[in-house]
């Protein structure tokens, strides 16, 4: 797991990586403190006030996950399953592909982009 990898690599993998982790941290923060515009768009998509602050944590532990290198491949299939529920939800309320239904398919896309540059267990599984 310790494998030497160029500057230019080690720089583009943790760019990516952190374009993820730095949106997911505001969107599950925000979703913690409630701000009315979070809780307007929540509510919107079809869930209860009361959904909120969950969603908020789940995010928040699945993007820690990812963070640490040591449990990166956990966080990021968890990351995985709750993009995958806000495409769902996305496509329930008939929005728009490729700005709001696709989006979280793009920080997939980054996500593990970031990780397969920087972790050699992540190469191997996808040849």
């Amino acid at each position: 797991m310790t494998e030497k990898i160029s500057r230019g690599r080690f720089w583009t993998a943790w760019v990516l990586s952190g374009i993820v982790v730095l949106f997911m941290l505001f969107d599950s923060i925000s979703k913690l403190f409630k701000p009315s515009s979070v809780v307007e768009g929540t509510v919107t998509l079809g869930f209860a006030e009361h959904h909120i602050v969950p969603i908020g944590i789940i995010g928040l532990i699945c993007t820690i996950l990812y963070a640490i290198p040591r449990t990166s491949v956990l966080g990021a299939v968890l990351l995985t399953g709750y993009f995958g529920g806000a495409i769902a939800t996305q496509m329930r309320m008939d929005a728009p592909l490729f700005s709001n239904t696709l989006f979280a398919v793009y920080l997939g896309i980054l996500m593990w982009g970031g990780l397969w540059l920087r972790d050699k267990r992540v190469r191997r599984l996808f040849g």
